[in-house]
């Protein structure tokens, strides 16, 4: 038994590791590519951030233990095979670029796996409903927080010049990127917190879905490595295929993005970091002009967000129905 939770806490660590790598452009694309910070400068940076973030609240990864299925039906297979399919899709979209959501690829997984264990019956649809709310709210408000935000900038300076309003912004954005890091890391990192939680309940060790010091930190500092590894191609699809960023248009998308985060953790709600900054800086662009935004590469990311949830279902399914008969048998 104790070797099995050994092996989720490592798969649970690896998760994070990739959601680190996959989601450090959240924090770092519009910094980079307005050229504010040199690449490493903002990797370091967000790494540094996110651990921090992590240990703000730990109210996502109670949601996370509880919302999917009762943590007691949740067996470690199911949790074993929810996180290699979470894992396996983030290294996809890494590798072609796409910043799609981290969590939505582990919930479905969670949901595929519990499913090919029990049935529909095992899932929490009413804490399934919550989570699916959040994640499907919080683009629309990333795009409407995110142009909102963008015009009072303008109508309160507008009137600067524009080398001033590069100069003055560059230097807010390195706030603005800090603490968006800051908002990944408290909400994001809690969703292996979360894992890991639910595996030591299944197994005995907990009572109850409290999350224990030790699991805050290790899961803290493996998001704080994987962000280190930097994960350009997404960097440089958010920050340069999208929309063409200057420093004014990076402050405001991360600081909505934040607002937008920062709450949802709060209220222990979890957000797609991705969807929300994703979608802030499309609402940023479009205080330009709608042409601004290419639409095209846009288009193809939303795509990728619409497959991530039944891919990672049916990947966890296939991975539970094949792991189940090779342990049993």
């Amino acid at each position: 038994m104790h070797e099995i939770l050994i092996f989720i806490v490592i798969l649970s660590v690896a998760f994070d590791v990739a959601n680190g790598w996959h989601d450090s452009a959240n924090a770092i694309a519009t910094v980079v590519s307005t050229k504010v910070l040199s690449p490493m400068v903002a990797v370091a940076l967000a790494a540094t951030m996110n651990i921090l973030g992590a240990f703000l609240t730990t109210a996502v990864a109670k949601t996370v233990g509880t919302g999917i299925a009762a943590p007691h039906a949740v067996t470690d297979l199911v949790i074993i095979s929810a996180l290699l399919s979470a894992i396996i899709w983030n290294l996809i979209t890494i590798l072609m670029g796409l910043p799609v959501s981290s969590s939505h690829a582990l919930f479905g997984g969670i949901a595929g796996a519990a499913m090919a264990h029990g049935g529909t019956g095992i899932l929490n649809i009413s804490g399934i409903v919550k989570i699916l709310t959040s994640l499907f709210v919080s683009p629309v408000l990333g795009i409407v927080f995110g142009y909102l935000f963008m015009k009072l900038i303008l109508h309160l300076f507008g009137h600067l010049s524009p080398g001033a309003v590069s100069k003055y912004f560059g230097r807010l954005q390195i706030l603005s990127s800090s603490l968006m890091a800051f908002g990944h890391g408290s909400n994001d990192a809690q969703k292996a917190m979360g894992i890991i939680t639910m595996a030591l309940v299944s197994g005995g060790v907990l009572q109850s879905v409290e999350v224990p010091k030790w699991v805050i930190l290790i899961c803290a500092l493996a998001m704080g490595c994987g962000t280190l590894f930097g994960g350009w191609k997404i960097i440089k699809t958010l920050g340069v295929k999208m929309l063409k960023l200057e420093p004014i248009h990076g402050f405001a998308a991360e600081t909505s993005s934040t607002a937008i985060i920062v709450a949802a953790s709060h209220f222990g709600l979890p957000v797609s970091t991705t969807h929300v900054v994703s979608t802030a800086i499309l609402g940023v662009g479009a205080t330009k002009r709608l042409s601004a935004v290419r639409w095209g590469i846009a288009g193809k990311i939303v795509m990728a967000w619409v497959l991530t949830l039944p891919a990672c279902i049916g990947m966890a399914w296939g991975i539970q129905k094949f792991l189940a008969i090779y342990y049993v048998g």
